[in-house]
């Protein structure tokens, strides 16, 4: 039995200097899904984040975008999961990949974090691995051929011709959207995997 997702968190930084940093992929995907649902983010201290409340097709949903700094990210997302009654399957996280190529998206249920700190944390905060994860690609400094370490590379904007690429990646992301919140995972896969880059 397939969950409809209820709750769109995306992952980031929160403040000026990290807007455009590689590590906001996913507060990027967040804002360009909210603009399509008409609803506005507004900072919530009890979550620990901004949250935007819309619905679709009849039914409530929220965005989040935790204001806590990435590793701290399960504060949000548990609060929120816990004050909705939201199963970890009802959840949708969108977060940055080293081990994919600027453009590219892969959608995955469960597993490991990979070394992801705000992953790390939410999988901690709902004490399960179930839920869903966007994966934007951003590239990895090795694969670019950059001398960055790569803490210091997420904490960066992308080259230009990578930002077109992820760009190109959050409008194919946005389009499958509403596949998510209809609980139609097999779809919106084969979809967004089917129309990567090489």
């Amino acid at each position: 039995m397939n969950h409809p997702i209820k709750l769109i968190v995306g992952l980031g930084n929160p403040g000026p200097d990290y807007t455009r940093t590689r590590h906001n992929a996913g507060f990027w995907l967040a804002d360009a899904i909210a603009d399509d649902l008409r609803c506005a983010f507004n900072i919530e201290k009890s979550f620990f984040g901004s949250v935007a409340k819309a619905r679709f097709e009849g039914e409530q949903i929220y965005l989040a975008k935790p204001q806590t700094f990435m590793n701290r990210s399960g504060q949000c997302v548990g609060a929120l999961a816990r004050f909705y009654k939201l199963v970890p399957e009802e959840i949708l996280v969108l977060h940055d990949e080293l081990d994919l190529m600027p453009g590219q998206v892969k959608v995955k249920q469960g597993g490991g974090h990979a070394g992801h700190n705000g992953l790390r944390d939410i999988q901690a905060a709902l004490g399960s691995a179930n839920f869903w994860r966007l994966r934007l690609g951003i590239g990895h400094p090795r694969t670019l051929k950059l001398a960055q370490e790569v803490a210091d590379f997420v904490l960066h904007p992308p080259r230009r011709e990578d930002q077109q690429a992820i760009d190109d990646c959050l409008t194919r992301c946005r389009a499958v959207t509403p596949l998510f919140l209809k609980g139609e995972f097999v779809r919106a896969t084969e979809q967004l995997h089917r129309d990567n880059p090489p």
